[in-house]
């Protein structure tokens, strides 16, 4: 994929490029400027790795002028005023990688980005295959920040921040602004402007989906080896995880581990000292309440796995022949035109979408204004799509 060749320099952002922002007044005054701004670049830091629920910890902004708030919604009131301008359509926000941020903002405050714009997408636009900030930054603009592997794993709830930890976060916002102007202008003269802004409009519609702890069981990675009773017992053990996940504050992989949980429910009569990574867990009154659950689901209704229905169920061996050949021929065009553009084959249709189309061509019509499928595509390569199929 392409990439740009430019002179290294180093970041140099200090002290004064960033201000942290935990005072409400001050806060007020900041989201008055913020309000007035044609663009934001914009990042936060939440602690699920160390807490449970997660929360958002740091929210990071940079204005048009260079100058870099760092807000703490830890040590303040109402965040509804912040709300209010990254909901404003006059204020474009711009985000690299923003679904995650996009989710937390929902999740902790129900807030919403009209308009955004995400550099991570408008760089895979552009033809580059490694979308990390800093791989971006340095391929674009020549600046290279150093990512310390520590800080990205902090504990952002920890209160004094730390100045290195201030400028770890003020780095991922303050050459945003510059990076987004550098790629527009790339994509502005590629003719993929629009194509970015409906990917970025599909981000800012994500929501925060609330886990179902009726489902959880299925989400948990080992799941699928068990057998209808082990379900059972894994169901009861998730829940009982869950309740004190809750009471302790700490997630989930930090009390009891996926893989000792599955290892519980596959042989549950065994000793809980010999099962890898169950900590205290395997002692006195926390063995006692956890072989209580044990119990509990060894007592419930065998647990079976959702059906999965399959599109294909119905057809003819012949039809599942013709299918296969329609969507060799699909995944053939898709790649050959990633590589006339320079773009991800992944980037240029849905592979859900060319196996609806391959089982059912003729439900063309119907596949092109599937949800998956973006306007952009439709505009850029139905026509092609429809001749391949004709071959």
């Amino acid at each position: 994929m392409a990439t740009q060749c430019r002179l290294t320099r180093k970041a140099n952002i200090t002290i004064q490029d960033y201000e942290l922002i935990q005072d409400q007044s001050r806060f007020l005054r900041v989201v008055d400027t913020l309000r007035k701004q044609p663009r934001i670049a914009f990042d936060l830091e939440t602690n699920g790795f160390f807490r449970y629920p997660e929360r958002v910890c740091l929210i990071q902004i940079a204005i048009p002028a260079g100058q870099v708030f760092i807000i703490d919604p830890l040590a303040l009131g109402d965040m509804t005023p912040l709300g209010d301008v990254l909901s404003d359509e006059r204020v474009q926000v711009i985000l690299h990688s923003g679904d995650h941020d996009i989710r937390s903002l929902d999740r902790d405050w129900g807030f919403r980005v009209t308009s955004l714009f995400d550099t991570s997408i408008a760089a895979a636009f552009t033809g580059m295959d490694r979308l990390g900030l800093a791989t971006v930054l340095e391929s674009s603009l020549g600046i290279s920040i150093t990512k310390d592997k520590k800080l990205q794993r902090s504990d952002w709830t920890i209160r004094p921040l730390k100045p290195k930890a201030l400028r770890y976060a003020a780095d991922d916002v303050h050459y945003l602004l510059e990076l987004a102007e550098t790629l527009k202008k790339r994509l502005s003269t590629l003719g993929r402007l629009e194509w970015v802004a409906e990917e970025s409009g599909r981000i800012s519609a994500i929501r925060y989906e609330q886990p179902d702890p009726e489902t959880a069981v299925f989400r948990v990675k080992g799941a699928r080896h068990l057998n209808t009773r082990g379900l059972a017992i894994l169901k009861s053990l998730v829940s009982y995880r869950e309740i004190h996940t809750l009471r302790v504050g700490r997630p989930h992989f930090r009390v009891i581990p996926d893989a000792a949980l599955v290892s519980i429910a596959a042989n549950p009569d065994s000793s809980l000292k010999k099962v890898r990574g169950l900590g205290r867990f395997a002692h006195g009154r926390l063995a006692a309440d956890l072989r209580e659950a044990i119990r509990r689901g060894q007592k419930a209704d065998p647990l079976k796995r959702p059906v999965v229905r399959r599109s294909r169920t119905n057809m003819t061996k012949a039809q599942q022949a013709a299918a296969r050949r329609h969507l060799d021929r699909l995944k053939k065009w898709r790649t050959a035109q990633g590589k006339s553009l320079t773009l991800d084959p992944a980037l240029i249709w849905p592979m859900r979408s060319l196996k609806s189309i391959a089982g059912s061509p003729q439900d063309m019509d119907e596949a092109m204004h599937s949800p998956e499928v973006r306007h952009w595509q439709r505009v850029e390569f139905e026509t092609s799509l429809r001749q391949v199929l004709q071959q």
